[in-house]
C-alpha cells in the first residue's frame, strides 16, 4: 500500500467491531455446521456442506481485507486538528454549487465512506478538491457528470 489509510476512530472501531463479530462468532458457528454436515456422509449433494465452506471462504476472505485495513490504518481524531479553519480530515463542510444548492459532507477515510450519509472518502475526487480550502474559497472539481464548481460556505470540526 503506497499511501496510508487513514481513518476516524469511529471508523476504526467499525472495522474492529466487524472483524471480531466475523471472527469471534460467525466462523465458529460456521465450522460446526459444516463438521455436522460433513458427519451426515456424501459431502456431494450434501447444501448444508456445500453451502457452508463457500461462505467460510467468503468469511476469511473478509477477515484477510479487514485484518489488512486496520493494520494500514493511521487513526487521526479530527477534533485534534490544529487549523480549523481550513477542510481537512475529519472536516464537515458545507458547499454551494453554481445554482446554490448546498450540500453538507464530511470527508472521512475511505474504508468509511458513504454518500448517502454524506461521507465522502479522503481520496474521492470532490473531496481532494476541497483538501485545504477555507471558508468562501471556490473549486472546480472533475466528476462524471462534468465539472462543477464548488464554494466553501462552513467548515466544522466535532
Amino acid at each position: 500500500m503506497d499511501r496510508p489509510n487513514y481513518i476516524t476512530p469511529a471508523g476504526y472501531a467499525t472495522l474492529r467491531a466487524e472483524y471480531e463479530l466475523l471472527f469471534a462468532k460467525e466462523r465458529p458457528a460456521l465450522v460446526e455446521t459444516i463438521s455436522w454436515a460433513a458427519g451426515n456422509g456424501d459431502r456431494s449433494e450434501n447444501g448444508d456442506y456445500i453451502y457452508g465452506r463457500k461462505r467460510l471462504r467468503e468469511i476469511d476472505r473478509r477477515l484477510g481485507w479487514l485484518s489488512k485495513r486496520m493494520k494500514a490504518a493511521k487513526v487521526v481524531d479530527p477534533a485534534q486538528q490544529e487549523d480549523k479553519s481550513r477542510a481537512y480530515f475529519g472536516a464537515t463542510v458545507t458547499i454551494a454549487d453554481e445554482d446554490d444548492n448546498h450540500r453538507t459532507l464530511t470527508l472521512v477515510g475511505d474504508d468509511e465512506a458513504d454518500a448517502a450519509k454524506g461521507l465522502v472518502g479522503w481520496n474521492a475526487p470532490l473531496a481532494r478538491a476541497l483538501r485545504g480550502a477555507g471558508i468562501g474559497d471556490l473549486r472546480r472539481v472533475n466528476l462524471p457528470a462534468g465539472e462543477r464548481e464548488y464554494e466553501v460556505i462552513a467548515i466544522t470540526y466535532p
